[in-house]
């Protein structure tokens, strides 16, 4: 709660953006709305509970709005240049670190004006932190844009107990020795008390870095710093399972699931894919595997549609705008190919969905196609499987994303190879409906039990015990 003689708060998010989005009406006025994204929908119940303090950009370049209150949070954006976007954030964050992280999908950049300009921001997000954090006020600092924000902070602030969690995955020793910053980077999270991870295995990797790179005696996800003692813990991360299924169950979502159905030509399959148009997600694999079972005649072109939905993401980083055209070549020959017209087989959706509508989407879908090539977490597994309190559809997960550790029962499968992923498909099509309800069962009640509130509670009851 905010520090009453102060004016701060004992209780503080750092995170790239504000959990808000900038909204201007037709008359002028400035308002602001809830963010989309997963992030968001974790931590806003948390700050409004707590009464804490976020940290993060504004959402427009150069433009930096005084600190202001909204949805139970206090909100204190930082400045960032057109030039910062370009080389922290599009640049060392989501060309350098983000393809590195995932497995080097694609080559990482590795450029040092893009590091310095890292640096600058992450020196720019902490004092901002300080300033806003009160006396031995807990901070929890979130992802890799700022990672070298704990040991910064902790310099400055050594009064703080200092949280950082990784919503990404964090790379084997041999891909991260490829940075040239890596001293800096581990050095940089070792600033925090507990570092957490969304799988056991990145929480491993990060306590062999610190021994093999910079020598630390580690034990038992310990890691022995001077005098101090860092912690790497896994916390998988979760949704609003609640929110999920009360949406799920109102009258107008149900409706609108039934008119997506009939939008489509009433096939007697959905088969649907949501996803950040990345490379990282699988998308193209996915519609290789649809296309070929079309080109083979297992299935038909009345039997089942693919819907598509790709999210707009990093629309000025060039691996993402030729991703954006191979997709939709794909689709364009895909429908050329199998498609009637006015009937395609795969509907392709680049813009963002308001939740309802995505709830409606998910009711609406037979088969929910979570195919990434290497994913932290995928918080879409998780919403599709809150949704689904008819216990009907089923999950098609990849082995390679987070959430398999937890959704055991989903149709698991391996998004390199497409002659399984065909095969997986077909099965999830066509499993007895008792099996997938039994499937999904099993699944609700591990998204039930542990939702984004015990996430978050499991997080700080470990940085604060």
């Amino acid at each position: 709660m905010a520090d009453a003689v102060s004016g701060k708060s004992s209780f503080v998010v750092v995170a790239n953006r504000l959990p808000v989005d900038r909204v201007v009406t037709p008359d002028g006025t400035l308002r602001w709305r809830r963010s989309p994204g997963g992030l968001v929908s974790a931590l806003s119940p948390v700050m409004r509970s707590r009464k804490g303090a976020w940290i993060g950009w504004a959402g427009v370049p150069e433009e930096c709005p005084e600190p202001f209150n909204t949805d139970g949070m206090h909100l204190a954006p930082v400045r960032l240049s057109a030039s910062d976007i370009e080389l922290y954030y599009e640049g060392f964050a989501n060309a350098t670190l983000w393809p590195l992280y995932h497995d080097v999908v694609a080559p990482p950049v590795y450029d040092r004006s893009m590091w310095d300009a890292y640096v600058a921001v992450n020196e720019r997000f902490a004092d901002q932190a300080a300033k806003a954090a009160a006396r031995r006020a807990v901070v929890w600092v979130q992802d890799y844009q700022l990672q070298l924000v704990p040991s910064i902070l902790r310099r400055m602030r050594p009064d703080l107990r200092i949280g950082f969690f990784l919503h990404i995955p964090f790379p084997p020793i041999e891909l991260f020795q490829q940075l040239p910053w890596r001293r800096q980077i581990v050095d940089g999270l070792l600033g925090a008390d507990l570092v957490g991870f969304q799988r056991p295995g990145a929480a491993s990797n990060f306590v062999r870095l610190c021994h093999r790179l910079l020598g630390h005696t580690t034990k038992s996800g310990q890691i022995f710093v001077g005098d101090r003692v860092v912690r790497a813990e896994a916390f998988p991360i979760s949704v609003d399972a609640t929110e999920l299924t009360e949406l799920a169950a109102d009258a107008d979502t149900h409706d609108r699931a039934k008119q997506i159905r009939e939008e489509l030509g009433g096939p007697e399959k959905v088969l649907l894919g949501v996803d950040r148009l990345d490379y990282t997600k699988g998308i193209g694999a996915r519609l290789t595997a649809f296309a070929e079972l079309l080109d083979d005649g297992e299935l038909g072109p009345d039997e089942a549609v693919f819907v598509q939905i790709a999210t707009p993401s990093r629309e000025r980083v060039e691996q993402y705008q030729r991703l954006r055209d191979d997709i939709e070549l794909q689709v364009g020959h895909i429908n050329g190919e199998h498609g009637r017209l006015g009937w395609p087989v795969v509907h392709y959706l680049h813009t963002s969905y308001d939740r309802k509508e995505l709830v409606a989407s998910f009711l609406a879908a037979d088969v929910m196609v979570v195919t990434p090539l290497r994913d932290g977490m995928n918080l879409v597994a998780k919403e599709y499987v809150a949704a689904r309190s008819d216990l009907g559809g089923a999950l098609v997960l990849s082995e390679f994303a987070g959430a398999a550790d937890e959704m055991r029962r989903a149709f698991l499968v391996n998004p390199h190879d497409i002659d399984g992923l065909k095969r997986t498909l077909l099965d999830a099509m066509r499993a007895d409906p008792a099996e997938l309800a039994r499937r999904m069962r099993s699944m609700r009640r591990r998204v039930l039990e542990h939702d984004v509130y015990q996430w978050a509670g499991d997080f700080l009851s470990a940085l604060e015990g």
